[in-house]
């Protein structure tokens, strides 16, 4: 049997049956039954030879072994085993099997590295019953053959990773076949197909779908675009290596890169091919003569400076129907029959949600980084300390493979948290590639400067004004703010960008298309943009257009398209925050306390909260000489958010100003929002009555405005007031009257913020059914909307509602979530609710010691922050603190309230959301 698998120096033996599609469509039936006994055979000598399988795909058997003595006696055993079974006529098996040794990376059962993809590589170039060898395996086999076997030297060979020669042996025995035809190697057809320094790190998906589409027999003409520094040459090179054997004349790599004269395109080609120009007729005539007949794969590399060219290559796949071309490109050549293959950036981990360190390089970019690094520096590794900060570097990388390769060149004197550091100017750190590479390629600057070169002047104006975006663009505001005038034809200039690889098109589930740039490209346009001495007046324009957005958007939020409208400032949220940004820094007071205003509402129900009140804050300093109904709006939407932050008294003299200043500037309808902001704060502290008043005067002055909004929601709060002062009668008819308004308003928020007040009504009269029936409905609103506080308010209720019902276990779940919801918030006031209802779900499970530990925690917090709970709302949770002391006992039960007292809210939120304690329990059988 196998033991675990091993690591270190790793011998690898990997296997795969020759012509298994065509056995399966022959005799599906007979190769079940084959199959089987081939699976069983390679099993039963790989684990008999100290072997671990850690992957079988198909056919295939992948296999680590800790020597390659052991590789060998199993791979001979495997072939002689099956050479011994007697196979039904037409489904013989033959596997053909290679062997390569060296150190690679064992995580969750499988390897990954170098030495995995080389003996991949290996394993392609053989025949079925061939066993072949490489050089690291032979070495390491020594003199320690198995009996009566032998290695055939078979040369060095170049495999189809383009990486280095390979030194190839053939495992002879004498009751083996040992002849077979040519190794399928890149000697095997005539090419000139370049090595390639380092191999090919990932790109299994791009590798597989381009060569797909190559094959297709309607293929003619296909183009990788994408812009410099994304590795469409490395992707090329390798499609043309996996395609070697399937064209009969062989596969040409013809290099344009140093071309600067389109009218040289022909020559080139033919000088890669070795046709030459006679006196008879042109060069192209004869170029047409050679490739007529000939079944042959042109790779034309670097297209994009002699496109003006393209129709020769339409010329000659006109002329010869058996060619192919395979083009790589900064453009697209568009010619006619050419389908376009747009190569994306490596793939790249969430720096936010890393997985484990163990599963990191699953990601393309992470693994290249990191075999860079390690040919960089002897010795470096990737470790939970500088997982974070590699993660963080490919992604401001944008995953592009020769940002990355630059980077990580520099982790010979630079660890990964210093280079990150370092990454605020990616330009200048990103220099310094090998000497042989060409300039484009030795820094990032000059594989952007490539592209850039490529733009005329009209190009290269509305190119670096489209830097003043950030996070995307759409076809509107590139018009209003880069080419107010209509001089630079800004729908031709973009296309023109997403053509050259400059920008990248993206389409949305609805409306227009939002248009993005690779930020590594974003930094060199905002360069230029700053060099072109016009950056202070689109930045002005660019605040101009996002601020008529938000002032736009501002009454939608309420209405009947709030949804829309919402979603829309999400989308254009790195813009506002852009151009809030600029205001701020160009003292542009004014527009920043307009934006905050405007946008204060969005950030409240998007939860964006903390954000929200930074940029009201810092506008409301640097705007302390504006007064009137500006910076009253702004005074209300920061105390507002603060007062989610539990920070009461702050709030409340922030909406206190507020009011005072909309008294000032005579605004009867921004004051009545404002005291009805004011009059939610007092509620928070329990000052009922004084909410009441304020609520009072609110809704007269929204009656008096027509503001029907208004009305509904100072009706709600109304309402709130009214059941905290046991008038519950009176209560549930403003709510009822709020809810009216707003179904006929269509006001989805207001309408699940009213069914979730109506269902607290109901769990504090003892309805539970209804309490579930009436969350349920708001919180299919609340989540259609993205509010995460009144999603978290209904999920809250729901759950009360089922712990009332007798299922505490479900409650758990759903308060768990509200818990979680809020804090993500920051959100303090409704962050008790979730804690007091985990707490007697806790009870309700016969965990009275972390029930009690909740409870204290929550009255602590009370304190601290000057949130206090309505009484109506505390009784909710009463029953349960009278069982769980009853359980325990008063001293138990106070020292467990005083233990919860003294936590931290870290330590609060991590008892609330654990699965289990054990001491809890512990506790809980002991005697009171």
């Amino acid at each position: 049997m196998s033991g675990g698998p091993p690591t270190g120096t790793v011998t690898f033996l990997f296997t795969d049956i020759e012509g298994s599609t065509r056995l399966w469509e022959r005799d599906p039936v007979a190769m079940q039954s084959a199959l089987a006994r081939h699976d069983e055979v390679l099993r039963a000598a790989i684990e008999g030879h100290a072997g671990h399988v850690f992957k079988t795909v198909g056919d295939a058997f992948c296999a680590a072994f800790p020597t390659a003595t052991d590789a060998l006696e199993a791979a001979l055993a495997s072939q002689r085993a099956l050479y011994d079974q007697e196979w039904e006529e037409g489904c013989v098996i033959r596997a053909r099997m290679a062997l390569h040794a060296g150190t690679a990376e064992e995580r969750g059962g499988d390897y990954f590295g170098p030495p995995v993809n080389r003996v991949a590589r290996l394993l392609s170039a053989g025949h079925g019953g061939q066993t072949l060898l490489s050089h690291a395996a032979r070495t390491l086999a020594g003199d320690q053959l198995p009996h009566d076997a032998e290695l055939r030297d078979m040369g060095e060979r170049r495999l189809k990773d383009l990486f280095r020669p390979e030194r190839i042996f053939q495992l002879l025995a004498p009751d083996l076949p040992s002849s077979f035809p040519p190794l399928k190697t890149l000697d095997a057809r005539v090419n000139n197909l370049p090595l390639q320094p380092t191999p090919l790190v990932g790109r299994e998906r791009q590798l597989g779908e381009v060569a797909a589409l190559v094959r297709r027999e309607e293929m003619r003409l296909l183009t990788l675009v994408g812009p410099g520094g994304t590795g469409k040459t490395r992707l090329g090179l390798q499609v043309a290596a996996e395609l070697l054997d399937e064209f009969e004349y062989g596969v040409f790599f013809v290099a344009l890169a140093s071309v600067a004269d389109p009218g040289l395109v022909t020559s080139t080609i033919a000088g890669s091919l070795g046709v030459v120009e006679t006196p008879e007729q042109p060069l192209v005539e004869s170029l047409k003569d050679y490739l007529r007949a000939r079944e042959i794969l042109l790779l034309l590399d670097n297209f994009e400076q002699v496109v003006d060219e393209a129709p020769v290559v339409g010329e000659l796949l006109s002329a010869c129907p058996k060619l192919k071309v395979l083009v790589t490109s900064r453009i697209a050549l568009k010619v006619y029959g050419e389908r376009e293959y747009a190569v994306p950036p490596l793939a790249l981990p969430d720096p936010t949600h890393l997985p484990p360190v163990e599963r990191l390089t699953q990601y393309e970019a992470v693994r290249l980084f990191i075999e860079r690094a390690q040919a960089a520096k002897a010795g470096f590794e990737l470790t939970s300390e500088n997982a974070r900060a590699i993660a963080e570097i490919c992604v401001r990388l944008d995953g592009l493979p020769l940002a990355i390769e630059l980077a990580a060149a520099r982790a010979k004197i630079l660890p990964p948290e210093a280079m990150l550091n370092r990454l605020t100017n990616r330009l200048k750190l990103l220099r310094g590639g090998a000497r042989d590479l060409p300039a484009r390629q030795r820094t990032l600057r000059g594989a952007i400067d490539w592209s850039h070169d490529l733009l005329d002047e009209e190009e290269r104006t509305l190119f670096r004004r489209l830097s003043v975006f950030a996070g995307g663009r759409t076809h509107e505001a590139i018009e209003e703010i880069c080419d107010p005038e209509g001089e630079l034809d800004a729908l031709d200039g973009v296309e023109s960008m997403v053509d050259k690889s400059l920008l990248r098109q993206e389409e949305q589930a609805e409306g227009e298309p939002r248009f993005v740039m690779l930020e590594t490209i974003h930094e060199y346009a905002r360069e230029k943009l700053q060099e072109s001495g016009e950056a202070e007046e689109i930045k002005r324009s660019h605040a101009g257009f996002f601020l008529a957005l938000a002032e736009e958007a501002e009454p939608e939020l309420v209405g009947p398209d709030q949804v829309e409208w919402m979603d829309r400032l999400e989308t254009e949220h790195d813009n506002l925050r852009a151009a809030l940004s600029w205001s701020l820094v160009s003292a542009e007071a004014e527009t920043a306390l307009r934006l905050g205003g405007a946008l204060w509402w969005f950030w409240y129900v998007r939860g964006h909260v903390r954000e929200g009140y930074d940029w009201l804050g810092n506008a409301l300093e640097s705007g302390g000489d504006i007064s009137g109904s500006v910076k009253a709006k702004a005074l209300t939407g920061a105390g507002r958010l603060l007062l989610e932050q539990g920070d009461c008294d702050a709030a409340t003299e922030l909406l206190t100003q507020s009011v005072t200043a909309f008294r000032g500037a005579g605004s009867s309808q921004e004051l009545a929002g404002s005291l009805d902001n004011l009059g939610i704060a007092q509620v928070y502290q329990g000052n009922l009555d004084q909410s009441k008043v304020l609520f009072e005067e609110s809704l007269a002055l929204f009656r008096e405005a027509g503001e029907r909004w208004g009305v509904a929601e100072t009706l709600n709060n109304l309402a709130v007031t009214a059941e905290d002062q046991d008038e519950g009668t009176r209560g549930t008819a403003l709510h009822e009257e709020s809810l009216r308004v707003r179904r006929e308003l269509g006001d989805k928020r207001g309408i699940a913020m009213s069914l979730a007040n109506l269902a607290n009504e109901a769990l504090m009269g003892g309805d539970h059914e209804r309490a579930a029936t009436l969350s349920e409905e708001g919180l299919a609103f609340g989540r259609e909307l993205g509010d995460k506080a009144l999603t978290g308010y209904l999920l809250a209720n729901l759950g009360l509602a089922l712990l009332d019902r007798g299922n505490p276990e479900q409650a758990t779940e759903l308060l768990e979530e509200s818990l979680e919801s809020f804090q993500d918030l920051g959100e303090k006031y409704y962050l008790q609710r979730s804690l007091m209802g985990l707490a007697s779900a806790a009870e309700a499970k016969g965990e009275a010691v972390r029930a009690s530990r909740l409870w204290g925690a929550t009255d602590h917090q009370q304190e601290i922050t000057g949130y206090s709970l309505p009484p109506s709302e505390a009784a909710l949770y009463e029953p349960y603190m009278v069982a769980a002391r009853a359980r325990l006992g008063e001293p138990a039960f106070q020292t467990a309230w005083e233990e919860g007292r003294a936590m931290t809210e870290e330590q609060i939120i991590a008892l609330a959301l654990e699965k289990g304690d054990d001491d809890v329990k512990h506790l809980e059988t002991e005697p009171a």
